[in-house]
């Protein structure tokens, strides 16, 4: 699925799902084989094979959902 990815006015990391029309903050980050595992606020976890740099967002970028 398609995620894009920004930084919100707090300079925490948001998650916006556009075809599920969700918007949500991500409270955690871990490590997985396959890349990074992002938990939104809402309990998803979505998992995605690189991460762009802070500077380089907002930009959308292929994800998994794991939960």
């Amino acid at each position: 699925m398609k995620v894009m990815l920004r930084m919100n006015d707090a300079g925490t990391l948001v998650a916006y799902v556009a075809k599920k029309d969700l918007e949500e903050e991500v409270v955690k980050q871990t490590d997985s084989d396959a890349g990074k595992v992002l938990t939104l606020a809402n309990g998803w976890e979505l998992e995605f094979s690189e991460i762009p740099a802070k500077e380089k967002l907002p930009l959308t970028v292929e994800a998994k959902r794991l939960a």
